[in-house]
């Protein structure tokens, strides 16, 4: 198999090369992308960044019901949606640490980390549609933003300037009781800038006890108060609240894919039991960015979070409360040159997270008898520096390295009442050195070595179990990678093209006991290489022909070679089996076809392997090919003040029977959640 992956990059390339693309444009060239990263705005074709960027009109293209399909677009993610609103996401690697939520990968909305010091990340607290673009930066890559193996996510708080006033709503419904609700309004005077998003989405779901609701509303506001200073501010509000129907056993799902998990003779019904999850969460920050002169600049953000979280599960009743407090700031240096022109960063961002955790017997939903009650606070402070060189005008050289501290406490309340403990782990260096060159105008070969570091999360140290596991270790390993960028002369064709090696050690993994309860240990090391393609077309860009006037492909390729490596459970020996959870191909390719009259149709179909549900590796998913269909009709009035736009999709054309997101090393081979069967949705934007 790895003998056809040099065929299927490079027939890709040819048959993009080949139609010599389009655009909405006159001149029919892609737009330059620029990645902002590591302190600095560089053309991606000269960054010695692994990133890939998910633009706005990527994110507009799929439905607003989910970031799922537009981010699995991005070769080397994998984000899975097991029923409306669970959401789980890696980066180049597995979800064994994340039976449900995001952990191992830091994210950010400008400056504010959204990731809490405990390691966990709600971005399903996020509407979809207030998201303005994502950048994803994949692998150890990211030491200046903290601890993680997998990788980062950073979300603009503000989209491209807009016009001085601007509104818009939306409206769209479909399938399985979907409704969706957005109104965005957004004022811009000469030095301040304000923006309201509001969102109210709802969904019955596929499954049984797998309804969603989520009521979101977001300000963002940014003030120049002085020729050189800034000052940006974040408040958000998320009112989540979905069922859990719980995974099948393969015979279950063939049986009867709606169904909620069932009853057993030792436990009872996911819809018996509402099992749910319902997450409470208000987040603010500031962030205040000066120039101090012409060299000097300095940025501070502040910010704070707090989250009301229950679960309502098959074998208990679980609340948490978390307060989360957090600063970063750097000072940037920059000396411009005309052969040397470099850029220096030192900072440091700390962060703390009181947790306090209970559980309950859980009565058909509503909370029983104390079980258990515990007080964790996680703390993870890193120093970091950060230097950017371009040498004349075809290298780019970077070198980082941060330093980071964590700890946490505990203290058992009940049943039996402790004292509190602390348990520090050893501080971690995370170095990073990488290099651009840009051969050609259009041509740029990239390289990078680099160090991660992940400590365990709260969730992890103290898992649905309710034992506090202090043995516990984090997660380290060294990346080595190189890639290359291409540009065609005529702007039509871009090539992004990565491998990469990748050695963990005391990889984190999920148990589950007889007891259907959680728990986590490390297992060993990982080894985990890998190939990333992206390509982008504009085949025909306004040239009228045969009433098209655009039609633009994307391709992106992911191959996973992951494997387990020193791994010994017991009596047996996991060692050279495949990673748990991580498909070896994916393959995505979407159409964009652009009509006279502003009629455009979208099209995108996604191939995903066949992946190991178990670390023994005898049970495996079935591979998949999931389509999707949206059609867009954009009609404006009095001088192009007024915007209307219909639109309406299909998801699964091929009506496939498959599971977006599986249980991993689930007790009882309760492995599968099926995805929802052929599905349509419609609406309608209007902007002013």
């Amino acid at each position: 198999m790895i003998r056809l992956i040099p065929v299927v990059l490079l027939s890709g390339a040819s048959f993009l090369a080949s139609g010599q693309e389009p655009s909405a444009d006159t001149t029919g060239k892609l737009p330059e992308v620029v990645v902002k990263a590591y302190f600095s705005e560089q053309p991606l074709l000269r960054s010695p960044v692994s990133a890939t960027i998910i633009t706005a009109s990527d994110l507009v293209d799929h439905s607003a019901q989910s970031l799922v399909s537009a981010l699995n677009t991005a070769p080397g993610l994998r984000m899975e949606e097991r029923s409306p609103g669970s959401y789980r996401l890696s980066i180049r690697g597995s979800l064994l640490r994340s039976p449900f939520g995001i952990r191992n990968v830091k994210m950010y909305i400008d400056e504010i980390p959204l990731t809490d010091a405990g390691g966990n990340t709600y971005l399903n607290s996020l509407d979809a549609s207030a998201i303005n673009n994502v950048t994803v930066l994949k692998g150890a890559e990211a030491s200046i933003y903290g601890a993680n193996t997998g990788g980062v996510i950073l979300i603009p708080l503000f989209g491209a300037a807009a016009d001085s006033v601007h509104l818009s709503a939306s409206l769209a419904g479909g399938s399985f009781g979907y409704l969706h609700e957005r109104i965005m309004a957004q004022r811009k005077w000469k030095d301040y800038q304000a923006e309201l998003k509001q969102a109210y989405q709802r969904s019955d779901g596929y499954r049984q006890n797998s309804g969603l609701m989520r009521l979101y509303t977001q300000l963002n506001q940014q003030w120049r108060y002085a020729p050189k200073a800034t000052l940006k501010a974040l408040l958000l509000h998320s009112d989540l609240r979905y069922e859990t129907p719980g995974g099948l056993t393969r015979a279950q799902a063939e049986q009867d894919p709606r169904m909620a998990r069932p009853a057993t003779a030792t436990a009872p019904g996911a819809a018996e039991q509402q099992a749910g999850i319902y997450n409470n969460t208000l987040l603010g920050g500031l962030v205040n960015e000066i120039a101090l002169g012409t060299q000097l600049r300095h940025v501070l953000a502040v910010s704070a979070s707090y989250t009301d979280f229950k679960n309502p599960f098959i074998t208990n009743y679980e609340t948490r409360i978390e307060k989360t407090a957090g600063l970063r700031s750097y000072i940037e240096y920059h000396q411009p040159g005309n052969s040397w022109n470099w850029k220096a960063n030192i900072g440091l961002e700390t962060q703390r997270t009181s947790s306090d955790i209970s559980n309950y017997v859980n009565v058909a939903g509503k909370k029983g008898d104390s079980q258990s009650r515990d007080k964790l606070t996680a703390a993870q402070s890193f120093l970091f520096g950060n230097l950017t060189a371009d040498v004349g005008s075809s290298v780019v050289i970077q070198a980082s390295l941060s330093y980071s501290f964590y700890a946490y406490r505990y203290r058992s309340l009940f049943p039996a009442p402790e004292p509190e403990h602390t348990r520090q782990l050893p501080g971690q260096f995370m170095p990073r050195l990488a290099a651009a060159w840009r051969f050609t105008d259009n041509l740029g070969w990239r390289l990078s070595i680099s160090r991660g570091y992940s400590p365990p999360t709260t969730a992890e140290v103290r898992a649905s179990d309710q034992i506090i596991n202090t043995g516990l270790d984090a997660e380290t390993g060294w990346n080595y990678e190189t890639g290359i960028r291409f540009n065609s002369n005529n702007g039509r064709f871009y090539l992004d093209a990565n491998t990469f090696d990748f050695a963990l050690k005391n990889a984190i993994v999920r148990r589950v006991n007889a007891t259907d309860a959680e728990y986590f240990i490390n297992a060993g090391g990982t080894r985990q290489r890998g190939i990333e393609f992206y390509a982008i077309s504009r085949i025909i860009a306004d040239e009228r022909n045969a009433g098209i006037t655009g039609l633009q492909l994307k391709n992106s390729y992911t191959y996973s070679h992951f494997t387990f490596s020193n791994y010994i459970s017991g009596d047996t020996d996991y060692s050279g089996n495949r990673l748990t959870g991580v498909p070896e191909h994916v393959l995505t390719t979407s159409v964009e076809l652009n009509f006279l009259n502003s009629f455009s149709v979208f099209a995108l179909h996604n191939f995903t392997s066949s992946l190991p549900l178990n670390d023994a590796n005898n049970e495996y998913a079935d591979k998949y090919n999931q389509i999707q269909l949206k059609l867009t009709w954009i009609h404006k009035k009095l001088k192009n003040r007024y915007h209307f736009e219909t639109f309406g999709g299909i998801d699964n054309l091929l009506n496939e029977s498959y599971s977006l997101g599986n249980d991993l090393n689930a007790f009882g081979g309760r492995y599968f959640n099926p995805a929802a069967t052929t599905s349509f949705y419609a609406g309608l934007t209007i902007k002013l």
